[in-house]
């Protein structure tokens, strides 16, 4: 999971102002129930310090309803000057939170990341269809819509008289060239920003004929999603679900290829480490490909846990001492160990991973897959770094 939109955070003034909030509204209620939510959360930020425009800003924002429908969340996300982070969750967070200090509460951003699915609807009929892209963590709806017509209006089938068949086949032409000019505009589409999904939906037999015309980059993305259509009438509640489910499917192929990756490398000796102390070592030299963190970890064990950290995100060691003998020089601060982790990851292009139990074996709740080893590297085949002999026995 790419994580490179973060990196702007790693430069912003300070103080930094996260806000993870439950946002649903299933009805006037709920609406009720998230304006108190946020006015608990802003009395306690105002008495931790919080600068009183930020906060007005984000109360703007948390006003304005997502459009979800059901339980969801929303992490937020400002800097000294202003909001610089605004995303959807999936699941709302088990309880509102807002923090102030030196860092941006990385974690419930994190997690939106590892959530969010880039997507683009196409929803198709014999003359053409409507392109929406989307994020599925993206408060506003669709970021863009473009409007693709075939230019061939030769679309309906004559059914009786001399000339029948001669009418349909000129009707089954013209849809033929015009799902050819709706999938040159998806291939476009696929070739000039990274996209997870293609959800393709409407009229059946254009949509059939769309998929077929597809280049091989965009046809390995694609899914047929029933429900949607570009006239208006269609359930767009079902289709919504429907989406989600595809959405869902997207995140879990995703989540396991990167897991099948980690236990591979484990499994090989080399490629792959664990073990808070390895992992240190590991994002310091800046080998980290992907973080692969236990769902509990950064809130739980590790959130207990400190690390100290230069003014660089690759910076980071145990104590003041170990930086001093890294030669880093200049302000150094303690962080809180999940931070510390995430700090860096970001800050090499690294990605993170969130693995349930049973999804990697994982000392610390924490593991690497990395880009590249070497002899010094920290080894999975053979006990002699400094956390093996806890390595063998604590694996959570």
């Amino acid at each position: 999971m790419d994580l490179h939109w973060l990196k702007p955070l790693l430069g912003r003034p300070s103080p930094f102002t996260t806000v993870y909030l439950d946002v649903t509204r299933a009805d006037a209620a709920g609406e009720a129930e998230a304006a108190d939510r946020w006015r608990g959360l802003r009395r306690s930020l105002e008495r931790d310090g919080a600068p009183a425009a930020v906060l007005d800003e984000i109360g703007e924002r948390v006003a304005v309803p997502t459009g979800v429908r059901g339980p969801h969340g929303r992490v937020v996300v400002a800097d000294a000057h202003g909001v610089v982070v605004d995303r959807v969750l999936r699941q709302p967070p088990a309880q509102s939170t807002g923090e102030v200090g030196p860092a941006p509460a990385l974690l419930p951003v994190v997690r939106a990341a590892d959530e969010t699915v880039h997507y683009l609807v196409v929803a198709a009929d014999r003359n053409g269809a409507d392109l929406a892209w989307h994020a599925s963590d993206d408060a506003h709806g669709a970021t863009r819509r473009e409007t693709v017509e075939g230019g061939h209006d030769d679309v309906h089938k004559t059914r009786e008289g001399a000339l029948s068949r001669r009418g349909q086949t000129r009707a089954e032409d013209s849809w033929q060239r015009n799902a050819e000019v709706v999938a040159a505009a998806v291939d476009r589409a696929v070739a000039a920003e990274p996209l997870d999904v293609v959800v393709l939906t409407g009229d059946v037999r254009a949509v059939a004929l769309v998929r077929e015309e597809l280049g091989r980059a965009a046809a390995d993305l694609a899914v047929e999603v029933a429900g949607g259509a570009r006239a208006e009438g269609a359930r767009a509640d079902v289709f919504e679900d429907r989406v989600a489910d595809a959405l869902e499917a997207v995140r879990e192929r995703r989540r396991s290829a990167v897991l099948d990756r980690f236990r591979e490398a484990q499994g090989r000796g080399e490629g792959a480490v664990t073990a808070l102390d390895d992992v240190v070592e590991v994002l310091r030299r800046g080998q980290v490909a992907e973080l692969v963190v236990h769902v509990d970890a950064l809130g739980g064990g590790l959130r207990d846990r400190e690390l100290r950290v230069g003014p660089e995100p690759l910076q980071l060691a145990a104590s003041s001492a170990d930086l001093e003998a890294l030669g880093v020089t200049g302000e150094t601060r303690t962080l809180a160990a999940g931070v510390a982790l995430l700090r860096a990851a970001i800050g090499q292009d690294a990605g993170v991973t969130f693995a349930d139990d049973g999804g990697a074996e994982l000392v610390d709740g924490i593991g690497a897959l990395l880009r590249w080893s070497d002899g010094s590297t920290p080894s999975e085949a053979v006990p002699t770094q400094s956390a093996d002999q806890r390595r063998l026995r604590s694996v959570l």
